[in-house]
């Protein structure tokens, strides 16, 4: 179903945030093998975290309609131990909510490990014992999913997360990540001057106390200050939540054009 997402969010885009029941339930069946009748497509959809709200004679992108100063983000760290999903497991999870521009939650869990190599053991500081006892990787990721919701996915490099955390999630019965994602670092890149823009070079330049480096919580923490702080330099330009997730993925042509509108 995750192929599914990008031309929905192209269609959204198109149509001003709207399209109609019937131009949405013909891309889910151009695009998916879904077969379910519409409304479980549609609980399926929602389920996934892709954020759109039923209106009247169709659907709506929420990420259009919603300023990006009062959007919920999630912005998450995992530690594993190891690198592919498909041999390696994640092995604690930290995440902070926010809302309105302040944090209002947050999640901090090791995940049952049996097997922890060494050079991860160095690396995060997380030793054997520290997991034993801790929630099984079902319930790590369920309390994780279910935190989520439908905000914007954003982690520092959330390619990494975004994908690693959306295999888990299918291993074990929980769907796909259909949440629009946010990276830290390409956001970064567009409003803050630093010759580092790795997690410690961007703490470095911007006085952030780190508290762990390769722990899950505290890089969790130290994303959403990075962020806080991209916030403040956007361009006037950008007023949507899906105004940022552009500007986030935009060359230095299209910011250029739209600063000249």
């Amino acid at each position: 179903m995750q192929n599914l997402f990008e031309p929905l969010t192209n269609a959204f885009r198109k149509n001003g945030g709207f399209l109609s029941y019937d131009r949405f339930y013909s891309l889910i069946k151009k695009h998916s093998t879904i077969t379910e009748d519409e409304a479980t497509i549609a609980e399926l959809v929602i389920a996934s975290g892709y954020p759109i709200k039923e209106v009247k004679n169709g659907y709506k992108f929420k990420p259009m309609h919603t300023s990006y100063k009062h959007q919920e983000y999630v912005v998450i760290d995992i530690e594993t131990n190891g690198s592919k999903p498909g041999r390696s497991q994640v092995i604690e999870i930290g995440a902070v909510k926010v809302k309105d521009g302040k944090i209002v939650d947050r999640l901090e869990s090791y995940v049952f490990c049996a097997y922890l190599p060494q050079n991860i053991v160095d690396l995060t500081g997380i030793q054997p014992q520290d997991l034993i006892g801790a929630p099984s990787r079902r319930e790590a990721l369920t309390k994780l999913k279910i935190f989520l919701g439908d905000a914007v996915f954003v982690a520092h490099n959330v390619e990494f997360d975004y994908t690693f955390l959306s295999a888990s999630f299918k291993r074990f019965g929980l769907g796909c990540i259909g949440n629009m994602r946010l990276c830290t670092i390409e956001l970064a890149k567009r409003t803050i001057e630093s010759e580092k823009y790795g997690l410690l070079g961007l703490c470095d330049t911007l006085n952030i106390d780190m508290l762990a480096h390769h722990r899950a919580y505290s890089d969790a923490l130290c994303s959403w200050k990075i962020m806080e702080q991209s916030l403040k330099n956007l361009p006037k330009y950008i007023k949507t939540t899906d105004d940022l997730i552009k500007f986030s993925n935009s060359s230095k042509k299209e910011r250029k054009r739209k600063e000249l509108q």
